[in-house]
């Protein structure tokens, strides 16, 4: 279906790939992977045709429709929620969108004198509206917003009045009601919540075209994919299997590169020693030369290329008191949405995570805490020798754009060294150089990681967390979890990410409509307790 042979590719000074050559085939559901600059996007722009090769060939089945979603959505505006996702159906949707335009003339009492023209004209498009199966797309666009996590009432409404996040889902939603033969998904996960990530699973799950995809989210690449390339240092490498089976044979393959990288290197060393011992005697001259000529045919081998991730250890944070944080009979109005009756004790060491759908208070909690908002009704109490910090949404939006990553940690931490700080930047994704980048230029994972090195170096006693993974790789990502996994202090936190929420949690409140439901143990056993992965996965 997808070919790519021996291809090279190159960008300025850095190449992506040498002779490197892979194959998607019909059906396969492919996890794309590799470090960050890899190359993962390229190889996208490469099968859709917006890139070319500077040697090998891409080769793309003839008739093979391509969907292709990336985090580059472009302008939305002037159409509904509905009409903007139908756009991606091809003919249906011009047909729709005149169908519309028929029927705001048919009503114009102005076009009275067109009226028998445009009767016969709404007759033609709509009888080719039905037999593309249009009325029944419509119906298809409107689950699939909904499995996005779209209110019905706001499918009618102009998308430009979204925010960018819900505009990437109209654009994910697009590509899924356009049911391509193969579908590149470049991190289609970045703006979903859990319920949306698990209802896409289930889709692609069952979609039965093929599937070329990156994500951070390890849990969803997990369940996705069959297949997986690996992009790194100019290679392609294809294993089959899920990213499990991947890594564990990525680990498997560099063992065995490293045992016959350091078998060769005794026998070169021995042989070294032998030519050094002997290249001045006589008697040995032919036996030197022999081995010279031996060492100079042998194909020297690499040490196998490893993925190093810089470890981060928490400072000890101060003792707080025992009793952290409690809300007595909390409520927060926001126009018909109500966070209502929180009752709740945070212990010292205790390690809660906020469940609830969409609109649930989630964040309206977490800031409640931080006492960002007042409560309407109740009180929030903040235990003795609290020392809180909290990682917001925007955290990002407050970083100044014209300092470095290190004039950022400079400013925020004066007294350290300049060794700890670029330890620091290090441990969060800013070797070398990357230190002196403007935080203007940063993507927004970039930012993200500078926002968590800022708040982790001087360590609270109490971490307020919304959201903390969001564009994170799953290096950093499991940089984070192991750091936070040795933290002595307690945590409140807000997750999409399952293995965050499985490995960092240890108590569940979960916001209802009911009202604020507690769990004794963490995730895990709120999945086993509830029966479902996401309050609004209910049966």
């Amino acid at each position: 279906m997808i070919t790519l042979d021996a291809v090279s590719k190159h960008h300025g000074r850095q190449i992506l790939f040498v002779d490197a050559s892979c194959t998607v085939e019909r059906g396969e559901k492919v996890g794309l992977v590799g470090p960050n600059g890899a190359g993962k996007t390229t190889v996208f722009r490469l099968i859709t045709g917006e890139e070319e090769a500077d040697a090998g060939q891409v080769s793309v089945e003839r008739g093979v429709r391509i969907g292709y979603f990336s985090q580059d959505v472009g302008e939305m505006r002037g159409q509904t929620v509905v009409e903007a996702t139908l756009d991606g159906a091809g003919p249906v949707a011009a047909l729709m969108a005149e169908l519309k335009d028929l029927e705001h003339k048919l009503a114009d009492p102005d076009l009275a004198d067109q009226m028998e023209a445009l009767v016969e004209r709404f007759g033609e498009v709509q009888a080719r509206f039905d037999t593309l199966g249009g009325y029944g797309l419509e119906g298809q666009a409107r689950e699939v917003l909904a499995g996005l996590g779209f209110d019905p009432a706001s499918v009618d409404d102009d998308v430009g009045k979204l925010s960018g996040g819900w505009k990437m889902r109209v654009a994910l939603a697009r590509i899924l009601v356009m049911r391509p033969d193969l579908l590149l998904l470049d991190e289609p996960t970045n703006h979903l919540d859990l319920e949306s990530i698990i209802w896409l699973e289930q889709f692609l799950a069952r979609f039965e075209g093929a599937i070329v995809m990156t994500s951070h989210d390890r849990e969803f690449m997990n369940r996705v994919v069959k297949k997986v390339i690996e992009i790194d240092a100019g290679e392609i490498v294809t294993y089959s299997g899920d990213l499990v089976f991947y890594e564990r044979q990525r680990r498997e393959r560099e063992r065995e590169q490293q045992a016959q990288f350091d078998r060769q290197q005794k026998m070169l060393e021995k042989e070294l020693k032998f030519i050094e011992r002997f290249k001045a005697r006589a008697s040995h001259a032919s036996q030197v030369q022999s081995r010279i000529k031996k060492l100079d045919k042998i194909e020297k081998l690499e040490p196998p290329k490893t993925y190093k991730r810089v470890e981060f250890e928490f400072r000890k944070p101060p003792r707080s008191g025992d009793d952290v944080v409690r809300l007595d009979h909390v409520k927060k109005r926001y126009g018909a949405r109500t966070v209502t009756d929180v009752d709740l004790l945070v212990r010292r060491a205790e390690r809660w995570c906020v469940m609830g759908q969409n609109g649930a208070g989630k964040s309206t909690l977490l800031k409640l805490v931080m006492g960002a908002v007042e409560p309407d009704e109740g009180r929030v109490t903040i235990g003795a020798s609290v020392k809180a910090a909290y990682f917001a949404q925007h955290a990002m939006d407050v970083l100044d754009g014209e300092k470095t990553v290190f004039e950022t940690l400079q400013h925020a931490f004066p007294t350290s060294s300049q060794g700890q700080l670029r330890a620091l930047a290090g441990c969060f994704g800013f070797p070398g150089d990357d230190i002196d980048k403007p935080v203007r230029v940063l993507s927004g994972g970039e930012k993200a990681r500078v926002v968590l090195a800022r708040m982790l170096f001087d360590p609270p006693n109490l971490l307020v967390l919304d959201e903390p993974t969001n564009h994170l790789d799953v290096t950093t990502k499991d940089m984070l979890v192991d750091a936070l996994a040795s933290f002595e202090g307690t945590m409140i936190f807000v997750s999409h990410d399952r293995r965050f929420l499985s490995a960092l949690s240890n108590r569940v409140l979960e916001l209802t409509v009911d009202g604020p439901r507690v769990y004794g143990g963490g995730y895990t056993e709120y999945v086993d307790e509830s029966g479902h992965e996401a309050p609004g996965l209910r049966a």
